[in-house]
């Protein structure tokens, strides 16, 4: 299999086909994409575009303001809640699909399996995402399996912290604070899900969630209670296994370094024993913990979020030259091949957002860059293929640059996009399909030559420095090679086309196994266009490259 291509869908906002959107609107006034709205047309030109797996975002029941109580579904406090659709990181029912998703609420778990279908028929695999760190304040699954028990049910909640309970209590004490909790009431408070040991959480807290106990007690200087097996250990594992035979291929863990490393090596070897191709994805920000969670925790792949995502976009902005991505991936060294890139989430603010780059097209570079230096996964989020810019004021979410996820709302290049599930691409603009044509180019490269999913990598910016045919600040020029075919990727952050010539000197004709050779034919993979060149070691290339993109020339050995 080539390098995996994961696209990212925030499920509630992408397929809502409504074309009005009001802030703070209910779902009755704004609407909400549905899981049946992933029709095989959908997933075919997803498949088309060199998607490898899709990351369907917000499946887990979670808080909301929209009730269901006729379903048999607990309603939420409103003050519990942020934004009227509710964070998906707020699990209600760690059993339970989301109600909001289902076009009827009573088979929603039979859609679930539907989706899940789908995408396998299709040829793609499903990564479903798994909120081991913290639960909604009003945690309640009326879904979960018979004779298991509720997280929080067995809990003495007299004792700030037990080995024994799935929470953390402030004894004695309300919760209360700057939060309007209205008629809600919580005694004792309950930790916050962003290590907010206190009764009284901020509005910049994670309010509206509750810290799960894993065995660690933070109060009592992080003093660990490992042997026997606490208690919140086994209930997640169950929930692991749970989804895990619904033929789910990946989880994606959400903030998986708030969870400890000794959980994590437990609970995916336990997992993977049942079902050894499933994949862990965590969500990890210290690059100091990548390798313990790598290689004890278990997990497949990280975040490269601080380290080539915060690279590429001071890069792109123009708050540092292009050589700091040398210094980057050399600090990854074994765990690069381990790592997830991507320039969009749903945490980050879109490229084209007035908050990061201001324009689509400034995407492209960085974008190459984040495809093709390695052999691990790339990651795509809905929409940025078009553009999005995320520049709506949608209600909790505020203007921020991002697509919300507290809100109901359907942005308006991704309703076009998706269409209602008929996928129509007369409704994009020229620009727009000029944009997505540029990515499935890029990610069909990704899935395609080995030279990337199996290949050699060169960093060439020390044998390029600044020089009339070589701008260093804003190119970058790397090579990938299987032994077979070589590919030299170089990309332009600036403004205006380069007329550009690069060294590749005779360290790397040895260590990627070249062949120096007189008039060499090379294929830019991006436009199809042929060019032929002299390739010899320490003597340059000549060749353009468009402003805000990049060339891949690829050529046999």
């Amino acid at each position: 299999m080539g390098k995996k291509v994961i696209y990212q869908i925030f499920t509630r906002v992408c397929c809502n086909s409504t074309n009005r959107n009001v802030p703070f609107g209910s779902i009755t006034e704004n609407g909400c994409g549905k899981m049946n709205s992933y029709t095989p047309t959908v997933l075919k030109e997803l498949k088309s575009m060199g998607i490898t797996h899709i990351w369907f975002t917000g499946l887990i029941a979670h808080a909301s303001r929209t009730g269901y109580s006729e379903s048999g579904i607990p309603e939420s406090h409103r003050s519990t809640v942020k934004g009227e659709a509710g964070s998906p990181y707020a699990i209600r029912d760690y059993y339970d699909i989301d109600p909001d998703l289902a076009e009827s609420v009573p088979d929603r778990m039979q859609e679930f399996k539907g989706l899940v279908r789908r995408v396998h028929e299709a040829g793609m695999k499903f990564i479903m995402d798994f909120v081991p760190n913290h639960v909604a304040r009003e945690y309640r699954s009326v879904s979960r399996p018979g004779g298991v028990a509720d997280l929080g049910e067995t809990d003495d909640s007299s004792l700030a912290f037990s080995p024994g309970n799935n929470y953390y209590y402030i004894t004695g004490q309300p919760l209360s604070g700057e939060i309007d909790w209205g008629d809600y009431s919580e005694f004792p408070a309950k930790a916050t899900g962003n290590d907010r040991f206190s009764s009284t959480p901020s509005k910049s807290d994670w309010y509206e969630t509750v810290k799960l106990n894993y065995g660690v007690d933070y109060q009592g200087g992080g003093t660990t209670f490992f042997d026997p097996i606490p208690d919140t250990w086994l209930k997640m594992r169950d929930i692991l296994l749970f989804w895990a035979s619904g033929d789910i291929d990946a989880f994606r863990c959400d903030m998986a370094e708030m969870v400890p490393v000794e959980f994590w090596h437990w609970a995916i070897r336990s997992v993977k024993e049942r079902h050894p191709a499933i994949e862990f994805i965590a969500e990890i920000y210290n690059p100091g913990s990548y390798s313990r969670y790598i290689n004890f925790g278990g997990f497949d792949y990280i975040y490269d979020k601080v380290g080539l995502y915060d690279t590429l976009r001071a890069v792109t902005t123009g708050y540092q030259p292009a050589t700091e991505i040398t210094r980057c991936w050399q600090k990854n060294g074994e765990n690069g091949k381990h790592m997830l890139h991507f320039m969009e989430n749903h945490d980050e603010q879109r490229i084209a957002s007035d908050f990061f780059a201001g324009n689509a097209l400034k995407g492209r570079a960085p974008m190459i860059v984040s495809a093709l230096m390695d052999s691990c996964p790339v990651m795509v989020y809905a929409g940025q293929e078009i553009g999005e810019p995320g520049m709506d004021s949608e209600g909790f979410s505020g203007l921020d640059g991002r697509t919300t996820i507290f809100d109901y709302w359907a942005p308006d290049k991704l309703r076009r996009l998706y269409n209602d599930g008929q996928w129509n691409d007369q409704l994009l603009t020229k620009d727009e399909i000029e944009l997505r044509r540029f990515y499935t180019s890029l990610l069909k490269i990704c899935t395609s030559e080995k030279s990337i999913s199996d290949g050699r990598f060169f960093d060439l910016m020390y044998v390029n420095p600044y020089s009339e045919d070589f701008n260093p600040h804003q190119e970058y020029a790397f090579l990938r090679s299987d032994g077979k075919c070589s590919l030299l990727v170089v990309v332009n952050f600036g403004d205006k086309p380069l007329r550009s010539a690069v060294v590749i000197p005779k360290h790397a004709f040895d260590y990627m196994v070249l062949r120096e050779k007189r008039g060499c034919l090379f294929t830019e993979l991006l436009t199809g266009q042929k060019m032929k060149a002299d390739l010899d070691a320490d003597l340059p290339i000549r060749f353009n490259i468009p402003a805000l993109s990049g060339v891949i020339f690829k050529w046999t050995i």
